[in-house]
């Protein structure tokens, strides 16, 4: 699905939920000219110059921030990076007053990342800035919904009907299954959900999705498996059982994606805990999409800043207030 270009309707990136499908493939088409970017030798372009990205991380990443600063860098935007222990909320300031403190020095946008679920909402309705959610405690991970669609995309040549995923592993405390999830069904993905009954999400029987607790069921047939890290903290809550068990039972091998349809590929957001959720052969092999979902990561993230940072300028170019 192509579409012309079209004055990008949204102020704030939340949620998945919040994109009509046309968004979605404008989004991915976006992406997919700032890919083609990535791959020359000089990799920047003045489209951003004069913006600022602000990066309000109050909660640790490496992959994510990185991500977002690479983008907004490449599309020559400044970006200025906080993280909590370095911003007055370490001192007790709230952050509402943090926020309003980063729209003083009028960003273009701020990305927000944070172990608050519903804190990236917070920060919209109080800020006339765009927001992006770069990760809001249990509740959404929108981008990295957008860059897992991107990789599948390719591997799929542009199908998504039809298709069917597994999500493998910790659904109930990961924010990237639920966005996932949420995004791609609407595409028309078939999603099946697998892992232990204390590590699926509460009410799963409502979700649009078919639900395992045998990985070998759940992959009979699969066009791709998403195995998703397994959040070690959890097994001192009691959630887990013996993580030898865990990975006996649940751990993605070569010989459980042989059940997949042939060419099945594999993904993985990242960090990886190998021989727990993954088998470093499998990680490492040719189903893999897991380096192409990092790469597709900036691209994604290149496109999301474009859109919502130049979102204003096409507004006030259309005659609406700025």
């Amino acid at each position: 699905m192509h579409e012309d270009t079209y004055p990008w309707p949204h102020k704030d990136l939340l949620d998945v939920t919040g994109l009509s499908r046309r968004d979605v493939f404008r989004l991915l088409d976006s992406a997919r000219s700032f890919h083609e970017i990535n791959r020359r030798p000089v990799k920047k372009v003045p489209t951003l110059k004069g913006k600022t990205v602000v990066l309000f991380f109050a909660e640790p990443s490496t992959r994510t921030r990185v991500s977002f600063d690479t983008a907004g860098k490449r599309l020559s935007a400044d970006t200025f990076a906080l993280g909590k222990s370095g911003s007055s909320q370490l001192k007790g300031e709230t952050l509402k007053d943090t926020a309003l403190t980063l729209q003083a020095m009028n960003p273009d946008v701020i990305v927000i990342r944070d172990s608050s679920s519903g804190a990236a909402q917070f920060l919209a309705e109080r800020l006339r800035c765009p927001v992006v959610n770069a990760g809001d405690g249990c509740h959404a991970h929108p981008t990295q919904a957008l860059l897992d669609a991107y990789a599948l995309r390719d591997a799929w040549h542009d199908k998504f009907e039809g298709k069917t995923l597994v999500i493998l592993g910790d659904s109930a405390h990961g924010r990237v299954a639920r966005s996932n999830v949420h995004l791609l069904t609407s595409l028309g993905v078939r999603v099946r959900l697998c892992g232990p009954r204390t590590l699926l999400p509460p009410g799963v029987e409502k979700w649009p999705v078919e639900v395992f607790s045998r990985v070998e069921d759940a992959v009979q047939d699969a066009d791709a498996v998403m195995c998703l890290r397994l959040q070690l903290e959890r097994q001192q809550a009691g959630l887990l059982p013996d993580l030898r068990d865990y990975s006996a039972r649940y751990c993605l091998t070569p010989a459980r994606l042989a059940l997949a349809r042939p060419g099945a590929r594999v993904l993985h957001p990242g960090p990886l805990n190998r021989g727990l959720e993954i088998s470093s052969e499998l990680a490492d092999s040719s189903a893999s999409l897991i380096l192409d979902q990092v790469a597709a990561g900036v691209a994604v993230r290149m496109a999301v800043l474009y859109l919502y940072a130049t979102r204003s300028d096409a507004a006030v170019g259309a005659g609406e207030p700025a």
